[in-house]
């Protein structure tokens, strides 16, 4: 299933590593996780999000605030029943912890290229292989999943293809249009819509968008520490001013939640 991030053979167990015939060796951390992330791979010294961003986006999440989000994603993963499945992106976790809750006879890989997130991670659930890895070199052989989750994540098209075994899918989740929209107009003087629908049209030859649904619900956040969060965990938590940022703070705010889920299957061998 796992690769070598160098030079691509099967990676077999070695004690408490993995290695490959040429030799190549990963250990597991005493967190649990594998480092697949060559330095060679790396854009900066500690690529992804930091341990702030990490720490505020666990505390969000594990107060519940996007529960129905992680719930309708794992009831759809769990209607196809996949054998192995991977998160790209996984982040610190919640979401993947959610998809091996309701697939327990599944093995679920999971990969961020944030060590921070993925040391979190470890905690969340410990059937699932945590792994420090890009999205843009996936470390699992060829047509090795039967589902790959993208959640709130950038996505490598032709690598998604790669691991995702024929008739395999990808369940993609994304923000529509008006998600956090009330946020935005109290963060930003003007507020740019934009087409929710607009990965379709990166989908490759050899798969296909077989089912797409929206979620939406209004979110009241009471507490300062939750709405402090929310902002350290987007984007908007740096492009928004930092006095409007913290007028968001300071009272409560009342806003959209509003997702995509779409289902992009694999068509050809």
């Amino acid at each position: 299933m796992l690769i070598c991030p160098i030079c691509q053979a099967a990676l077999t167990v070695h004690e408490n590593s993995l290695r490959c015939i040429y030799q190549h060796s990963f250990d597991r951390a005493r967190q649990g996780y594998i480092n697949l992330l060559p330095v060679q791979h790396k854009n900066s010294r500690a690529p992804g999000d930091n341990p702030a961003m990490v720490q505020a986006r666990r505390d969000f999440l594990s107060g519940g605030h996007y529960a129905p989000l992680a719930e309708r994603f794992a009831a759809l993963m769990q209607e196809r029943q996949p054998k192995k499945w991977l998160d790209i992106g996984c982040g610190e976790g919640y979401y993947s912890a959610h998809i091996a809750q309701a697939l327990p006879e599944s093995q679920g890989y999971a990969l961020d290229i944030s060590r921070e997130a993925v040391k979190q991670a470890c905690k969340r659930d410990a059937r699932t292989t945590w792994l420090v890895a890009s999205m843009a070199r996936l470390p699992l052989a060829n047509n090795s999943c039967q589902a790959i989750a993208s959640i709130f994540s950038p996505l490598d098209w032709q690598e998604a293809q790669r691991v995702l075994a024929p008739g395999g899918a990808l369940l993609r989740m994304g923000p529509c249009s008006d998600h956090l929209l009330e946020l935005r107009q109290q963060l930003y003087d003007e507020v740019r819509s934009y087409d929710d629908s607009k990965h379709l049209q990166l989908i490759p030859n050899g798969m296909q968008h077989v089912h797409s649904e929206t979620l939406r619900f209004t979110l009241t956040l009471n507490d300062a520490k939750a709405r402090s969060d929310l902002l350290a965990m987007t984007p908007h938590g740096w492009r928004a001013h930092a006095e409007k940022r913290e007028a968001v703070i300071k009272q409560t705010l009342t806003t959209t939640i509003a997702i995509r889920y779409d289902w992009i299957e694999k068509t050809e061998t």
